[in-house]
């Protein structure tokens, strides 16, 4: 059973001519332990998937299945975010200011309904490399790599199965990316999670995934191995440009 389908998904805003289409006809399964990247420039309609899984989009139609339960609506319950959790973009915009870390994940854990909460944070904070001296200090006092550890730690504290990873280290600073994409890998194996993750950047789809979907134009033109993406042997046209655009020198795949 995979832990993710996802079949004839469509997704829009608005209504009538305002009508927007962001992802057309979507199609693909993610597998236990698996690490499933979507890639594709800005606006290509990945992390609208994403949105559409937690119910943050409530226009779709199709079938979104979640270790082998159906989907409606955009509404979720508790047993949705005990297995799914997500770690977003902006880790300073995704917690709150005036909340420690200790409040961030007490808070978490309690909603979880667990009841060991101290010994919890502490075991979440070695976790993810922090230890117990960030434990009461605030986002303000925390570098981006320290407060996207804080929201991984967020995200791991109901136990989860899947976890959504949207753009995790794009909004870090280059020294930092490779520390939080490594400890990602390594949370991966030790709780035996599964990823689905949203980047614009090939190589870090190199590194972090099992297999790929290419996005463009809110369609999926085409899903290979990470194999097939090391060794350039791209199919489609769009995937074989940002390819080669990933190693043009001093050029990203945008």
């Amino acid at each position: 059973m995979s832990m993710i389908e996802i079949d004839g998904l469509n997704v829009w805003f608005g209504h009538g001519p305002d009508r927007v289409d962001a992802v057309k006809g979507a199609a693909f399964t993610v597998e236990p332990g698996e690490s499933f990247g979507l890639v594709g420039e800005s606006g290509s309609g990945k992390s609208t998937i994403l949105r559409a899984i937690t119910g943050l989009a409530p226009d779709w139609s199709g079938r979104i299945s979640i270790g082998g339960r159906a989907l409606t609506g955009h509404k979720r319950d508790r047993a949705f975010y005990r297995q799914v959790q997500m770690v977003f973009q902006d880790p300073y915009a995704s917690l709150h200011p005036r909340h420690s870390v200790d409040q961030v994940l007490s808070e978490t854990l309690q909603l979880h309904g667990f009841r060991d909460i101290d010994a919890r944070v502490v075991r979440l904070l070695d976790d993810v490399g922090l230890g117990q001296k960030f434990r009461f200090r605030y986002p303000h006092q925390l570098s981006g790599g320290q407060r996207q550890r804080v929201a991984i730690a967020r995200a791991l504290a109901g136990e989860p199965e899947i976890v959504l990873l949207d753009e995790p280290t794009s909004a870090l600073d280059v020294s930092v990316q490779a520390e939080i994409l490594n400890l990602l890998t390594d949370l991966r194996e030790e709780h035996k999670l599964t990823y689905l993750m949203v980047s614009h950047d090939l190589p870090v789809i190199g590194h972090m995934c099992d297999r790929l979907a290419v996005m463009k134009d809110g369609e999926i033109v085409e899903v290979m191995a990470v194999g097939a993406l090391r060794a350039m042997q791209a199919q489609h046209p769009y995937s074989q440009s940002l390819l080669e655009a990933s190693i043009a020198p001093g050029s990203r795949s945008a």
